[in-house]
């Protein structure tokens, strides 16, 4: 079924009124009164049999009722766009009749009847054929009103709804410009404070990370870790530490020196304490004795026993170190950096005026001769502490230098080829240099003294931060009625003569009292006693001072003390 739809089609009639913005033709109804009578098929009241040919009769006659052909005097010119095929004749004709003469009726291809009238004519509407196709063309020009005051429209009047003018585009582009700007600052702005965020964010993390280790590591002033003596996580006496116990022995000028080698694992801290000569100690039978003295008696296994008693410490080993082996040390780890407290005369020169063998001053490079009479030097009226003191620099600085490495420093202990504790093997001691030097040179190794009262003994007060919070131990001396306290006072006019009388009663195993010095000088010496039950010590005081019995008088004693010496210009340091 083809459900066309042309213009002409049936009973109303349609003109071409212009195109739209598309270029599709557009189309308006004729009214009736100036449609043009147009029948094709005229005389459709005859019978099919009586066909005729196709065409129409303008001026149809012979008194058929037909419609004027055309009213030029109201009615437009009627233009017919239908494309219609032609149609070949029927039987009886032989060609095409322009007039339509005969009163046949037409042919009706769509089936209607010739009786029927009109149809009724619908709404005046616009028939848009999207078929046809047409030259594009100016829109036509708006008709006027009707009669009823309506006018008609057609799309051209509206076509400034759809081409905006210049003006609006220079806006809609100066508003997108503006608009692109400002996004791109404001996108500026944020990516701005993206980066500041981001950089506070890395400067506080640094800073916090930076704290906490310097925290940890226990190097902020006044605030200490976790592990170090003062934090609360780890108390001091809970904190690992390896110790081995170092004696030096000067055989060339006589004398010891020993010092505790520290390692606190837990802290990662490095130290070296020196212990004074005049420490008490208790021997094996009970009886008090000196550091100095145990050394040269009890030997290592004894000394590290009673060392242990007293301090309240576990000692893992003991080093002796004689002054050729120190020596060697220094020239295999290739000398020693130190700041040194005096000028040390070469001990092998003789002539007086010779330039000294080590010089005072900061960053002093010794070898190994030198380290050695820098170590075991002690000055005239000096204490013997001035000396371990010294002895302790040059023990830093070997760490300094000494390698690292555990092998290494194992390989530098076997070179020198010295026979060891049987409580301490080459591996050992060379692995335990090894994490010594490591902390040296890192810059977390301190060097302390044990602080010994003037009779030997600790005092808990004054040796509670190098015994507790270095060594980890608590002070156990000797009570004070188990040795004999003698009390000094020189009359000698030599000062040096105080401290040379003080070693050699401490070594002998008696408590030095200091006595201070006589306003005078004496002639003779005296050692008195106030009981007859200390004149037998007071006998052995003048023995080991190198006094005759002869000096031994029952006298006033000083008080604390059991017997009394009074040094005189008869004293011979030398002999005792």
């Amino acid at each position: 079924m083809n459900d066309r739809y042309d213009a002409g089609y049936g009973s109303d009639q349609y003109e071409l009124v212009g195109y739209d913005e598309y270029g599709q033709p557009v189309y308006r109804q004729i009214p009736a009164q100036q449609q043009q009578t147009y029948d094709p098929y005229a005389g459709q009241g005859q019978g099919q049999g009586q066909g005729q040919g196709y065409g129409y009769d303008p001026y149809a006659g012979g008194g058929q009722q037909t419609a004027p052909a055309y009213d030029t005097g109201q009615q437009a010119p009627v233009y017919d766009t239908g494309q219609q095929s032609t149609v070949p004749p029927t039987s009886g004709y032989d060609g095409y009749d322009p007039y339509g003469t005969g009163g046949q009726t037409a042919y009706d291809p769509y089936g209607q009847a010739a009786t029927s009238g009109r149809q009724p004519r619908v709404a005046e509407q616009t028939a848009h054929i999207p078929q046809q196709a047409g030259p594009v063309r100016e829109p036509a020009e708006p008709r006027q009103a009707d009669d009823e005051g309506e006018g008609d429209y057609h799309t051209g009047q509206f076509a400034f709804v759809e081409q905006p003018d210049g003006d609006s585009e220079d806006v809609i582009d100066w508003l997108n410009f503006t608009e692109n700007r400002t996004e791109r600052r404001e996108e500026a702005k944020r990516r701005a404070r993206s980066r500041m965020i981001a950089l506070v964010v890395v400067l506080a993390l640094v800073a916090v990370g930076g704290v906490g280790y310097l925290w940890y590591a226990g190097k902020i002033p006044g605030v200490s870790s976790a592990g170090t003596k003062s934090g609360t996580t780890t108390s001091a006496a809970a904190q690992k530490r390896d110790v081995v116990v170092v004696h030096l022995h000067n055989t060339g000028g006589g004398g010891t020196s020993t010092v505790l080698l520290v390692d606190n694992t837990t802290t990662k801290q490095g130290s070296t304490v020196l212990l004074p000569n005049s420490l008490a100690l208790t021997d094996d039978d009970g009886s008090t004795t000196t550091l100095a003295k145990s050394v040269d008696d009890d030997g290592s296994s004894g000394t590290r026993d009673q060392l242990d008693t007293v301090l309240g410490t576990n000692i893992e080993g003991t080093w002796r170190l004689d002054t050729p082996y120190l020596q060697n040390l220094v020239e295999l780890v290739g000398n020693i950096d130190i700041d040194t407290n005096a000028d040390v005369p070469d001990p092998d020169t003789k002539k007086k005026g010779e330039a000294p063998l080590v010089h005072q001053g900061k960053d002093q490079t010794l070898s190994g001769k030198a380290a050695v009479a820098y170590a075991t030097y002690r000055a005239s009226g000096e204490a013997q502490n001035a000396q371990l003191e010294r002895f302790g620099q040059v023990m830093q600085g070997v760490l300094r230098k000494m390698s690292s490495d555990a092998s290494a420093a194992t390989t530098t202990v076997q070179t020198l080829a010295q026979i060891l504790d049987p409580s301490l093997t080459d591996k050992d001691l060379g692995t335990f240099l090894a994490k010594l030097a490591d902390l040296a040179k890192g810059g977390d190794y301190k060097t302390a003294l044990l602080p010994v009262q003037s009779d030997g003994t600790l005092s808990a007060e004054t040796s509670s931060s190098v015994v507790k919070d270095i060594l980890g131990g608590t002070a156990k001396s000797p009570s004070a009625g188990s040795a004999v306290r003698v009390s000094v006072q020189n009359a000698t006019g030599v000062k040096d003569d105080t401290e040379k009388a003080r070693v050699v009663l401490v070594n002998g195993g008696y408590t030095f009292l200091e006595g201070g010095t006589a306003t005078t000088t004496q002639a003779a010496s005296k050692v008195l006693y106030s009981d007859a039950a200390d004149k037998e010590n007071a006998t052995e005081v003048a023995k080991t001072l190198g006094l005759g019995t002869a000096a031994v008088q029952k006298g006033t004693v000083g008080s604390g003390a059991d017997v009394s010496v009074v040094l005189g210009q008869d004293y011979k340091p030398s002999s005792s």
